[in-house]
């Protein structure tokens, strides 16, 4: 086993808290959630972990909070090719299984009060970037722009909603591209053409 070196940079030690706690909420929750155990996982002390935060539950928002944000930059809309996006969220998601997990447990434990402000600005975002496309007859106007955004959405994250014994059915790249023609189909705009 390897030693990470010590380092004085708190940036660095709040990165490691950061991906040792997704880690830890993704296999547990928060209720199974234990501070020492994070801590260990990421090298610090426990009394570190509350110089950072306040305490587990505001630790639990803030890996949801730096989530959301990684894929908001990591992912970014493209409402011009609507398909590909859902397709890159779609492969965000194989990429990272602890992020899905993450997120089950944090709607599952949070509830209603899962909406976060990191979250509303996000779909806000999103929504405008879709609404303007739709004015530029890019995409259907059958639909509102939060209609299309919760129809991309669920249908970028369906292979990862359905249970190993469906999803062995369907080979990853058959996954990718049933997301990729689903989107194009509800996204397209209507020919008004007699």
């Amino acid at each position: 086993m390897t030693s990470e070196p010590r380092t004085r940079d708190p940036e660095a030690k709040r990165t490691r808290l950061l991906e040792a706690s997704l880690r830890e909420f993704a296999e547990v929750g928060l209720a199974g959630a234990r501070v020492e155990r994070i801590a260990r996982r990421a090298k610090i002390s426990p009394g570190l972990v509350y110089s950072f935060y306040a305490g587990k539950q505001e630790l639990f928002d803030g890996v949801f909070d730096e989530v959301v944000h990684r894929t908001v930059s990591e992912v970014p809309i493209d409402a011009d090719d609507l398909p590909e996006y859902a397709a890159r969220l779609h492969d965000a998601n194989l990429a990272h299984p602890e992020v899905v997990r993450f997120l089950t447990w944090y709607q599952r434990e949070r509830g209603a009060a899962a909406q976060r402000d990191t979250v509303t600005e996000s779909m806000r975002e999103k929504v405008r970037t879709i609404a303007a496309a739709q004015e530029r007859g890019i995409l259907t106007g059958e639909f509102s722009a939060e209609q299309v955004l919760a129809l991309v959405l669920t249908i970028a994250t369906m292979w990862v909603q359905q249970s190993e014994d469906v999803t062995a059915l369907v080979p990853p790249a058959a996954q990718r591209q049933t997301i990729k023609d689903a989107v194009a189909r509800l996204t397209a705009p209507q020919d008004v053409s007699p």
